[in-house]
């Protein structure tokens, strides 16, 4: 885990300035990678006192435009941020309860993202075209920490509104 001094260099690495709000919003992006904005905020207010909403929310976008942070946004899902942001993967979400996990993609610009051959398609374990079985990723991912369940967008972190 990175220290405040990393943090620091890696602000002014990236041409922004040192300040308390942008140091705490990177140390927790790097704890809790896939977070969303309303998680962020609320360990950011936790750990380092009294931060507006607007500064988190503009924070997150210097560090984004500096590619410090890469931002995402599952399809019917609020936008998730990572520090994971110099190399080529993807992300699996759990359709039951909403996690997140990271998948490598091949090297090279798009190599990954070739259809499969046909006999690719008629296999009995769902794999992506990066050869990854998907089950097997999630079974062997950490299980979540009481808390740190993903935000479903409608104020819970159980049970989708399903009306």
């Amino acid at each position: 885990m990175p220290t405040t001094s990393d943090y620091e260099r890696m602000l002014r690495g990236a041409g922004l300035r040192v300040t308390r709000p942008r140091l705490a919003v990177l140390s927790v992006v790097h704890y809790q990678p896939h977070a969303d904005t309303d998680w962020i905020i609320t360990a950011v207010r936790k750990e380092f006192g009294r931060v507006s909403h607007q500064a988190v929310y503009d924070v997150l976008h210097a560090l984004t435009a500096a590619g410090s942070v890469r931002r995402f946004q599952p399809s019917g899902s609020v936008a998730r941020y990572e520090a994971r942001v110099r190399d080529n993967h993807h992300h699996v979400v759990c359709r039951s309860c909403g996690a997140i996990a990271d998948v490598d993609g091949a090297l090279g610009d798009t190599a990954c993202l070739t259809a499969p051959t046909s006999r690719a398609t008629t296999s009995a374990r769902p794999r992506s075209s990066t050869g990854v079985d998907a089950r097997r990723v999630w079974r062997q991912r950490r299980p979540a920490a009481e808390g740190n369940q993903p935000s479903r967008g409608n104020g819970e972190t159980g049970k989708r509104d399903r009306t």
